[in-house]
């Protein structure tokens, strides 16, 4: 009889050594949550778990979570190259090597005779991952450069893919996409219930329930079913505390982000015939108020829990060197496609929450122009 994914998954992990998990490029707060808990999970049943997401910053709103520090925004080494080389004969005299223009050059000085390429052969190990879990990713194309500088390791090693976006396009072997659930959080939830509940711990569940109330902006959104509700209910028993994931996700802000967020008021518009409200943040406005780039999508959360009539929400952004392009954040009501919505550039993330670059080297008119892309497709 055929295995059900959750005892597909499982008895993936339960062969596998050593785990990569990774997500979308810029993660979210759900993702980020999901990782935490999913590694945190792992680890206890003997695994080793690495956690590489490209382009990976700690928001400041996540540092409250244990296990951040684990998370790198790069690979350690993937194989080990050997070189054999046969001295049964030769001998070895003398051994060294030099780095010269990042060229590896090895020197090697026989007792006697001599060593020709014949005498030589290579090899490359296996990769020192032998399961790679993906989360709340769409494709492949959306890690960044984890996917597209190593795409030989997703080639050869299993992907448990594990999202909750009805766009997701199924890439991996083992495919658990629940398009009914809140977000990624919540499925590894049910994952982790179903396998060994009492392996929860207060951490794990404090990072499940901030994943959940992260992508549900506090169980506000409308696509919230009774199940998500009861786990999350679940959750709390189990050691999270509510009220203090939302204070540290919605209520602390830095004063740099505060800044941030006046300039962004500053510069809003609201064009109320398709309740859309754009903003703009310019290079000068992220270098005055002491944010970084990635506080960006903090802009876009604020917006969609102060708006609550908006639609559509767009974010422009200047970066801080002026060579780098415009870029752009574009959030989108359940019911409007993100990605059909801006189809003309090359975007990363979900059908309702996208992100872009420009070539445009004005803001204003960037921002004049992305209104009217939006307009022509609604």
């Amino acid at each position: 009889m055929a295995l059900g994914i959750i005892d597909q998954i499982k008895q993936q992990t339960d062969k596998a050594h050593h785990v990569l998990i990774t997500c979308k490029k810029d993660a979210d707060s759900d993702a980020i949550a999901s990782a935490i808990a999913f590694s945190s999970f792992l680890v206890q049943s003997g695994k080793k778990v690495d956690i590489v997401i490209d382009n990976f910053v700690l928001p400041h709103k996540l540092t409250f979570l244990q296990n951040t520090k684990k998370i790198s925004a790069t690979f350690p080494h993937l194989q080990q190259f050997m070189l054999t080389i046969d001295v049964a004969e030769s001998g070895v005299q003398e051994l060294s090597y030099d780095i010269k223009e990042k060229k590896l050059h090895i020197f090697i000085t026989p007792k006697s005779g001599f060593l020709t390429k014949d005498h030589i052969h290579t090899a490359q190990s296996a990769f020192r991952y032998d399961s790679i879990i993906v989360l709340g990713a769409q494709d492949l194309r959306s890690l960044g450069n984890v996917y597209a500088k190593h795409k030989q390791l997703f080639q050869e090693v299993p992907i448990i893919n594990i999202d909750s976006h009805p766009a997701n396009e199924h890439f991996g072997q083992i495919n658990m996409v629940e398009i009914t659930a809140s977000s990624t959080a919540e499925i590894i939830t049910t994952y982790i219930k179903q396998v060994n509940k009492t392996a929860i711990d207060k951490a794990m569940a404090t990072a499940l329930m901030t994943g959940m109330i992260a992508a549900t902006n506090s169980f506000k959104t409308d696509h919230i079913k009774p199940k998500t509700l009861s786990l999350a209910s679940e959750l709390v028993s189990m050691g999270a505390n509510r009220e203090d994931i939302i204070k540290h996700l919605y209520q602390t802000k830095s004063l740099a982000l505060l800044r941030l967020w006046g300039q962004a008021l500053a510069h809003m518009n609201y064009d109320e015939t398709i309740g859309l409200i754009s903003t703009s943040i310019t290079r000068d406005d992220i270098m005055r108020s002491g944010a970084k780039s990635d506080d960006i999508i903090d802009i876009i959360d604020e917006l969609i829990s102060n708006a609550p009539e908006e639609k559509i929400a767009v974010v422009l952004y200047e970066g801080i060197k002026k060579e780098e392009p415009i870029r752009g954040i574009l959030h989108t009501e359940k019911g409007i496609d993100a990605k059909k919505l801006l189809k003309k550039y090359k975007t990363t993330g979900t059908s309702n929450l996208i992100q872009f670059s420009m070539e445009q080297k004005n803001i204003l008119e960037a921002e004049k122009y992305i209104i009217s892309e939006i307009k022509k497709q609604l």
